[in-house]
């Protein structure tokens, strides 16, 4: 992962005794120490373990154009989102000037601070789940939901690499994903860094309401995945989703399904009994931590 870097971070990291598999970021800011952040917490990268590191604005600019290959111009369409992915499925979250071309973004320049968010994929991490989303000719339109950093995207890439490849007495099914941040599939120049399953088809960086009608038109599949469903325009690709026949997987941020509910767009779901499942999950003892799973009344499975 150190390998990501180049300079003096590279050599600290290296020098650092960090498990990388608890690892959920790297932070630089400039003018500001280094932020590694984890199941353990946030500490700092620190000289000689002692003194904590301040982020130069060259080591920000060295690094940025070593992930990029040194063709950050290549990247100009993810940057308007505000981001990069790179090799591994990981991404890297940027923050700046913000250039507008009317009200839309047409850049960023200035970059004074990057996040290197690492992919984790947990193969297996949906074991405990699945029985309750997916019997043999049955599959649960269902809602993952948590508050930031706490697995929900690594639980559903799992849930959908099992429902593709099939298990034990249980057929695989063909799952579009439509991958709006390129976080589920983690691409790479077109190809996925993670493991969906061998019947998965992927739109990477396309806006879920759009991808959703793109994969319903074209693809013909039998489960649509999505992460972090909240405009409103999503709701209603949903209502498309639901109503052609098809299952739906998707993820949402809060604390609770009454958290949820209280949103607008939400209540409605709710109200027509859209998710037949619910998984709700915390961090109490650690990330992706199953908190309750509740069928589409509330109750508790």
């Amino acid at each position: 992962m150190q390998n990501l870097f180049v300079g003096r971070i590279r050599e600290l990291l290296k020098d650092a005794d960090i498990d990388y598999d608890k690892l959920y970021e790297i932070r630089l800011r400039v003018g500001r120490p280094v932020f590694l952040t984890g199941e353990e917490g946030e500490h700092f990268l620190k000289i000689r373990g002692r003194t904590p590191y301040i982020v130069t604005a060259h080591d920000l600019k060295e690094t940025l154009e070593y992930i990029s290959g040194y063709s950050l111009y290549a990247y100009e369409d993810e940057l308007k989102q505000g981001y990069i992915s790179i090799q591994g499925g990981h991404r890297v979250g940027v923050t700046g000037k913000v250039l507008l071309d009317g009200e839309n973004i047409r850049g960023m320049k200035y970059i004074s601070c990057m996040n290197l968010r690492l992919s984790h994929q947990i193969v297996g991490c949906a074991d405990q789940v699945l029985p309750y989303i997916q019997k043999k000719n049955w599959i649960a339109h269902t809602l993952i939901i948590s508050p930031p950093r706490c697995g929900k995207t690594t639980l559903l890439r799992d849930i959908i690499r099992q429902i593709s490849n099939g298990r034990e007495g249980i057929e695989g099914q063909t799952v579009g994903v439509v991958d709006e941040r390129s976080e589920l599939a983690g691409c790479y120049q077109g190809i996925p860094q993670n493991d969906l399953g061998m019947r998965t088809d992927v739109l990477d960086g396309c806006p879920k309401a759009e991808g959703m009608k793109m994969l319903l038109r074209s693809m013909s599949p039998a489960v649509v995945a999505v992460d972090e469903l909240g405009r409103q325009e999503d709701f209603r690709a949903v209502e498309d989703v639901i109503h052609c026949g098809c299952k739906l997987l998707a993820t949402a941020h809060g604390n609770s399904l009454e958290d949820i509910l209280r949103q607008p767009l939400f209540q409605k779901l709710g109200d027509l009994k859209v998710f037949e499942r619910y998984v709700i999950l915390g961090k109490n003892h650690r990330a992706g931590e199953i908190r309750e799973i509740l069928d589409g009344e509330g109750r508790r499975c």
